[in-house]
């Protein structure tokens, strides 16, 4: 084939070795990327990553790669889901209505609880998420699924609190607690629960759980309650200021913000 068209062999070879070399920096980048990502990206958010980098690959051929290093996204695994705890039978109604996309920073905030495994005991996660960025504003961690995890996460929160108009929840038991109404009372923020059974109205938070089940919980056992807290805090660092969300158009949470300032 060199010969009919004309070209020396040499440069063939000299092409095979360009592209040989391409793939082996494309593979290294790939792997950097999946493990800056705390093993969580898929083709698609890599695809994404690679293009800031300015590399146009498609993601059957990152598939490829991925498959050839041995990555593979914790989000392959499924996950098991408890069961629900009592219901809460408040008159209280569904507020937002599903409107999740917020334009305003601070004005709806949502949130649920989730269990994680400390030594040989249950602990328990919550976390209060802004609609307008998909930014954890608070959590907190303890042995109890209670009301005042719940405090304690609204307590963590670093912004003004009467700057927040609606908190949204499902019917968990936890969020029916006096002290917590009396609080939300004091900084004039607003109500609103999930319909009885409807997962779908709580969806975001729904599905920011789902995010921290897959790359944080699972498989994890923490030593101590003070492991726990050091861990979840950096996890939530990084959620907020490195991780991209495919629903903020792949930008962090504090990407977005500061884009639309």
């Amino acid at each position: 084939m060199c010969d009919v068209l004309q070209m020396a062999r040499s440069t063939y070879y000299y092409e095979a070795k360009i592209r040989d070399d391409q793939d082996e920096e494309l593979s290294e980048l790939i792997v950097d990327i999946f493990k800056n990502s705390r093993d969580n990206y898929g083709q698609r958010k890599i695809k994404i990553e690679l293009r800031k980098k300015g590399w146009t690959v498609s993601r059957r051929r990152i598939g490829r790669i991925m498959k050839e290093q041995g990555l593979v996204s914790k989000y392959t695994v499924a996950q098991f889901k408890p069961a629900k705890t009592s219901c809460n039978e408040s008159e209280i109604g569904n507020t937002l209505n599903r409107e999740f996309n917020q334009e305003q920073e601070l004005k709806v905030v949502v949130s649920d609880l989730t269990y994680v495994r400390v030594q040989q005991k249950w602990h328990y996660i919550c976390v209060l998420v802004d609609l307008y960025n998909r930014e954890i504003i608070g959590y907190s961690a303890g042995p109890h699924k209670s009301a005042e995890l719940v405090q304690r996460a609204f307590a963590s929160v670093k912004y003004n609190l009467q700057r927040l108009e609606l908190f949204h929840t499902d019917r968990g038991s936890e969020f029916k607690n006096k002290l917590i109404d009396q609080a939300l009372e004091t900084f004039g923020i607003e109500r609103s629960l999930s319909e009885k059974g409807t997962p779908y109205d709580n969806a975001v938070a729904e599905a920011t759980f789902k995010t921290i089940k897959t790359e944080f919980v699972r498989g994890a056992v923490f030593s101590s309650q003070q492991e726990l807290d050091l861990e979840l805090f950096d996890y939530v660092h990084w959620f907020n200021t490195i991780r991209i969300h495919g629903s903020l158009d792949y930008l962090t949470p504090t990407e977005y913000k500061l884009m639309n300032l």
